[in-house]
């Protein structure tokens, strides 16, 4: 029997066999690659599920290619616990593509007993990044501008570009004003600062949409600050294309029929996570059935059985059966977005207890912390995991 490898991987963040799509934000990303003195950086938004995190990966070698230099991770909330940890996130990041740079005219003297006199080099690492923004005076926000000025001052002569920092999950950014820590506006702040004195270090952001919400209110100048890209699903066209190409290729003798390929455009929504899952799976049971010598089927039911398990149970068993409602209501009604009045006017003439403003302020406020809503602008609510009303339909029909 011939081995079958599958070709598809539905992890999250995992790249894809093809990268469907994504023209028009790959060639904003170049335009931006290609300034002097940066004037933008880039916010890349959308769902989960949508592909934000490997089209970040997929800028990393092109902005290599032009000669930049890529610092970057995936954000944490302890990040942004204060505006020193913010500064240690920083400072960690870029050391880690500067450790080997000399600091020019600095030598540290080491004498041994029997040694002559000679002298070591200095490198940019972290423990000189730190000991340097500690001894600096001033603020945080004072000390970070002093050190990544400096990190610049002695990356210059080695013909590097500039450099990126790409921060994956940013929506985890946040000040904490109850603290008086502002973590969040230090990073714009600090971001502002270096670009007006044409320091080439470049802000990417990825992360859900309340990261866009997040960024206006900490500064009102985000919006000139940054380019937007909100991450749609693919259409149909490139849906196939993801679909059908990592087939093409492989030397194996599994083939999708022309009905599994729209089948699994329509159940995906376009979404690039759930076309990987349903190929992953769809590829798995024709392989079988290739090897029975049986006719191709897709169990489609049992299929949206396991992706309803796999991808939406755990979040929907966090919910209250007040919230469920509130879902169950909001997922019926397809209004794609929705406000406070609005869905006041669904509950009243439903047959469910009806909702008050008040109740539906702090559910909102509640379903959007454990991140199944977002407002994506004043007053204005959407689902933030995608097709969650398709699952909420169907959840319906088995009761």
């Amino acid at each position: 029997m011939t081995d079958f490898v599958n070709p598809f991987r539905p992890g999250a963040g995992h790249k894809p066999p093809y990268l469907a799509g994504r023209v028009e934000e790959t060639q904003e990303f170049a335009k931006l690659l290609n300034q002097t003195i940066i004037m933008q950086n880039m916010v890349l938004t959308g769902l989960r599920g949508i592909g934000k995190t490997v089209l970040l990966e997929s800028f990393k070698p092109m902005a290599q290619a032009k000669g930049w230099l890529w610092a970057g991770t995936d954000c944490s909330e302890s990040a942004s616990v204060t505006e020193d940890t913010m500064a240690l996130r920083l400072l960690t990041d870029v050391a880690l593509i500067t450790s080997n740079i000399k600091i020019p005219g600095a030598e540290k003297k080491s004498m041994g007993f029997n040694a002559k006199d000679s002298s070591e080099s200095i490198y940019l690492d972290f423990d000189f990044l730190q000991q340097l923004y500690r001894t600096t005076p001033g603020l945080p926000s004072d000390k970070l501008k002093a050190t990544l000025m400096f990190v610049w001052r002695c990356m210059k002569p080695t013909g590097a570009k500039g450099i990126i920092f790409a921060y994956d999950e940013a929506q985890t950014l946040s000040d904490h004003a109850q603290e008086s820590q502002y973590p969040m506006s230090v990073l714009l702040d600090i971001f502002q600062y270096l670009q007006k004195c044409e320091v080439p270090f470049m802000l990417v952001l990825t992360g859900l949409p309340t990261l866009l919400v997040k960024l206006i209110e900490t500064r009102t100048y985000t919006e000139r600050l940054f380019k937007v890209i909100i991450l749609r699903q693919l259409n149909n066209q490139e849906s196939r294309d993801a679909i059908i190409k990592p087939i093409e290729e492989s030397p194996n003798s599994v083939r999708f029929t022309d009905a599994s390929i729209e089948l699994i455009i329509s159940q995906s929504g376009g979404y690039p996570y759930f076309i990987q899952f349903l190929c992953r799976e769809v590829y798995d049971i024709f392989e079988q059935q290739v090897v029975n010598h049986e006719e191709l089927f897709v169990p489609i039911d049992a299929l949206l059985q396991k992706l309803d398990n796999d991808f939406f149970a755990a979040r929907w068993a966090r919910t209250t059966e007040r919230e469920k409602e509130l879902l169950v209501l909001m997922a019926s009604s397809e209004l794609g977005e929705f406000g406070i009045q609005q869905v006041v006017n669904l509950s009243e003439a439903s047959p469910i207890k009806s909702f008050s403003k008040s109740q539906l302020s702090q559910m909102f406020s509640r379903l959007i912390d454990s991140g199944l809503l977002y407002k994506d602008k004043p007053g204005s609510y959407s689902f933030a995991v995608p097709l969650l009303e398709r699952y909420i339909k169907r959840l319906q029909l088995t009761l």
